[in-house]
């Protein structure tokens, strides 16, 4: 083992910047992990022992305090996974000579099943921009393109002109980890962002700016700032209640599997890395699920 005498919060600092330089890691993730060392740290200090001290049964009654604290089974099981990736690199690093948390367990958790608008309501929250006047029809561009891509909010505010090929109806997304991926979109969605594009947007661009989507002062969209818009909208819908940040990207998987899609190809337009991730997608509609089990199956 390497003689150090760095502290815990220098370590933590250590592994957070390996998980950004040699791991390239999102910077959500590594915020992540350092809220839950945080808390590990605490515990600790609390308890006067080193990490050189840690062994599995410290760790279980860390992870029962949290579960004690409110945590759900979901945190339980990300805080068990920032602590196993933790120990892994200060015995990798030399930093300890065993690792405590190699046999560590945490619950697990059941995923949540993303909520989705019906058609009927889809129709109904796009149909709420005034399109007799510039913001309305941005705002129509911006709900049409998100139920017709299933982009995230994050990759729309981020989306630039050199993306999108109006004439072919396609972008080039890119996505979480630099990601890039082509994305279609239908009709509808290429009307309502051809009508922006020609007659709103250059209004709203007093600089040149490569982002599609403007607010009225002529600055890309955060995503809170695109959440509020969204969520206007729902309101005068009658959707509030239903309304999440992804709902339009969980409508759009929802539908294209109802009417047929394979999962793989849902994947690819998601931009999933792994096809587990959108194998939630299957679950959602049980009347679609029944249809297909009764019109199949030899003896329904």
């Amino acid at each position: 083992m390497k003689a150090r005498t760095s502290t815990p919060e220098e370590l933590v600092n250590l592994f957070l910047d390996y998980l950004m330089v040699e791991k390239a890691v999102a910077e959500n993730t590594r915020f992540a992990y350092a809220r839950d060392l945080k808390k590990f740290i605490y515990f600790l200090k609390k308890r006067k022992k080193s990490l050189k001290q840690i062994g599995n049964d410290e760790l279980s009654l860390f992870l029962q305090e949290q579960s004690r604290a409110g945590l759900s089974p979901r945190s339980l099981a990300r805080l068990g996974s920032s602590l196993r990736s933790f120990f892994r690199f200060l015995l990798l690093d030399g930093y300890l000579e065993k690792n405590p948390a190699a046999r560590l367990t945490t619950p697990r958790s059941w995923p949540n099943l993303p909520q989705f608008l019906t058609l009927t309501e889809v129709e109904k929250l796009l149909s709420q921009p005034a399109e007799n006047d510039p913001q309305g029809k941005r705002d129509k561009a911006i709900l049409e393109l998100l139920y017709a891509t299933g982009l995230r909010v994050s990759e729309l505010v981020k989306l630039k002109m050199d993306q999108v090929n109006l004439k072919a109806s396609y972008l080039l997304c890119r996505g979480k980890g630099g990601k890039e991926r082509l994305v279609p979109f239908g009709a509808s969605a290429a009307t309502a962002l051809k009508n922006y594009l020609m007659e709103v947007r250059p209004f709203l661009a007093k600089k040149e700016v490569p982002y599609v989507f403007l607010t009225r002062r002529g600055q890309p969209f955060t995503r809170q700032g695109l959440w509020k818009l969204l969520h206007q909208y729902a309101v005068l819908a009658g959707l509030e209640d239903k309304v999440s940040p992804h709902i339009l990207r969980h409508s759009f998987a929802t539908h294209l599997l109802e009417r047929g899609a394979d999962l793989r190809s849902v994947q690819i337009l998601l931009g999933h890395s792994q096809i587990t991730t959108t194998q939630i997608y299957t679950h959602l509609s049980r009347k679609w699920l029944r249809e297909i089990y009764d019109r199949f199956h030899p003896r329904a």
